[in-house]
């Protein structure tokens, strides 16, 4: 990706490749590297020792390191950075990878190769690191020739930020870690030629105001984009949504880059939505789409998608656009670059809304609300996960919180009940749907955030999949609390298979969970157990009171399921409202190849 072109640039010294390495990363501005050491990268584990400028954690597991480095990035606009050795150190990384890449997530992974001459022997700890990881990077390189080191280091950094966000993937021999190398500042790279492009087609623009200041019935769809694009494309959009008055929606990823708190928001869209968000997504006449991708758990059925919509499209991801859905008005650009000439637009031309359509729209919309699609019934002693989790937030609301979650009912659970009032504050794992995201995330997220209460909100099942990472916490002093909603199953799967696989349970039940108040002791932290409504309180308080990790075992009502729920297969208008909804849709033997 290094562009040809010449230059007389003079290298600032000659430094061996582990220290050119090193030294990019602190001029790259990085203070924290997630890792575990190898062979095949211990002449850089020798630099790390020499500098006390960056910390390195040592994780458990490859994977956690990526999952800690994008709950890190994630939580702070930066740049989350990742070390491993070669074969199974860069295997064991590539589920992380692939999150960071569906989620748009900028990080950096540098991982251990065998030296140049081996290359292609199978030697001991060799992988096709570059080939396995082509499909879940948004670029990776292989290092050759130690000259271009420090080129290719600090053009690692500018596409994993630059453009839509991904992991980058920076495969190292052994023997240029010891070549000698020239090192060059960040100023003095060659020129790269990706550059991808950040302001949108005034015309576009133009035309996409005229169309949203004559709709009847308008929507805002906005999604991990604006979190990417940074704290002034949130508050753009805050700023448009107050000069329009038009509702406001929110994929999965998106949550936060608009106040939960705001009376125009409609809360989160998609498969476990909200029922009035869906509903105007179906029934919009303009919907203007803000860095999110039109993916499937959010589109439904895409014959029967917003079917009377006009579509403006705003993405930096130009392959994103008219990728799932046609746009009538495909913009390319940065989220805040947009928003910005957007608005600035609709201030010079003096528009407004239509206001009596609009408040027709408002008064359609306020109906919708009046299901309550989110109520539920807190009957008895057995808690209910929707009433602990909102017990959860009530109690942190006023607190500088962070939430991470691990996927499943839990998630969605999190998602309809805790709201997010800023961005940064929602870490959970959207396009690959990763179980064991959670702990690792928080982890990264407590480390960026060292004052701050971190919360992992967690499923019995999922925090068994990274749980070494408790490991991890302990020797960091960390105070990450877990909050794990139990109901002895894997209850995403558990729910799936009662309403397409006739109640057939097929391995989905945990006979063999753990102790998870010893688990904490065992590993260095504290817990406590919440059976009934009445102790629910008093664990949470301890909980968020507790200096060291904590976990909180929170036994639910083990047959709830999440909703509101769109069938696999079906349209955003045919919603299940609950399990007792008869009128709802059944999900068709083509939804079911989709679920």
């Amino acid at each position: 990706m290094i562009s040809d072109t010449k230059s007389a640039r003079q290298p600032t010294e000659h430094l061996s490749g582990a220290e050119v390495i090193v030294k990019a990363l602190q001029d790259q501005g990085v203070d924290v590297v997630f890792g575990y050491p190898g062979g095949a990268v211990l002449p850089l584990y020798d630099e790390l020792f020499k500098t006390n400028e960056l910390r390195h954690i040592l994780v458990r597991h490859e994977q956690a390191a990526v999952h800690a480095a994008e709950g890190y990035a994630r939580s702070t606009g930066k740049i989350g950075v990742v070390l491993v050795t070669s074969g199974p150190g860069a295997t064991n990384a590539v589920t992380g990878l692939t999150d960071a890449l569906m989620d748009s997530i900028p990080i950096v992974c540098l991982t251990g190769q065998v030296p140049t001459h081996l290359i292609g022997t199978d030697a001991f700890q060799e992988a096709d690191t570059t080939g396995i990881t082509r499909a879940c990077t948004k670029h990776n390189y292989l290092v050759k020739n130690s000259d271009e080191l420090a080129d290719v280091m600090h053009e690692a950094f500018y596409v994993a930020a630059n453009g839509r966000p991904g992991p980058v993937v920076v495969d190292l021999p052994k023997d240029i870690l010891f070549a000698e190398a020239p090192y060059f500042l960040p100023k003095d790279v060659r020129p790269c030629a990706y550059q991808p492009k950040m302001d949108g087609d005034t015309k576009k623009i133009e035309q996409a105001v005229e169309l949203l200041a004559n709709a009847e019935r308008p929507i805002i769809y906005g999604g991990g984009g604006l979190i990417n694009s940074g704290l002034t494309a949130c508050k753009l959009l805050r700023e448009f949504a107050e000069l329009s008055g038009f509702p406001v929606t929110l994929t999965l990823m998106g949550l936060g880059a608009f106040p939960a708190s705001n009376p125009n928001f409609l809360g989160m869209l998609g498969m476990h939505g909200t029922y009035e968000a869906n509903l105007a997504m179906h029934h919009c006449d303009v919907m203007l789409n803000i860095g999110a991708r039109f993916d499937d758990r959010v589109t439904g059925r895409i014959d029967a998608f917003s079917p009377n919509a006009t579509k403006i499209h705003i993405d930096i991801d130009q392959s994103s656009i008219n990728k799932n859905i046609l746009a009538d008005v495909p913009i390319v650009g940065d989220a805040e670059r947009v928003l910005k000439t957007l608005i600035e637009c609709w201030k010079s031309k003096k528009l407004s809304p239509k206001d009596d359509k609009l408040s027709q729209w408002w008064n359609e919309i306020n109906s919708w609300r009046g299901k309550e699609c989110l109520k539920f019934d807190q009957q008895g002693k057995i808690i209910k996960p929707q009433f602990a989790i909102k017990r959860l937030f009530e109690k942190t609301k006023d607190k500088e919180v962070f939430i991470s979650t691990e996927v499943g009912q839990h998630q969605m659970w999190a998602a309809q009940y805790f709201g997010f009032d800023k961005p940064n504050r929602w870490m959970t794992s959207g396009g690959l749907g990763t179980m064991g995201y959670g702990l690792p995330a928080a982890m990264g997220t407590q480390i960026a955030h060292p004052d701050a209460l971190v919360i992992d909100i967690a499923g019995d099942a999922s925090i068994l999949m990274n749980m070494q990472e408790f490991s991890t916490i302990t020797q960091y002093r960390l105070p990450v609390k877990v909050f794990i909603i139990n109901n002895q199953w894997m209850g995403m799967v558990r729910q799936w298979q009662e309403l397409n696989h006739g109640s057939r349970y097929s391995q989905s039940y945990t006979e063999s969970l753990p102790d998870f108040i010893q688990l904490a002791k065992a590993f260095g932290g504290t817990g406590m157990v919440a059976e009934t409504v009445d102790q629910l309180d008093s664990v949470i308080d301890e909980m968020i009171n507790s200096k060291t990790f904590f976990i909180a075992d929170i036994r639910v009502n083990k047959e709830e399921s999440c909703f509101p729920m769109i069938p696999s297969g079906a349209a955003h208008n045919e919603m299940i409202l609950s399990a007792e909804d008869k009128e709802g849709p059944k999900t068709s033997a083509q939804g079911m190849a989709l679920v």
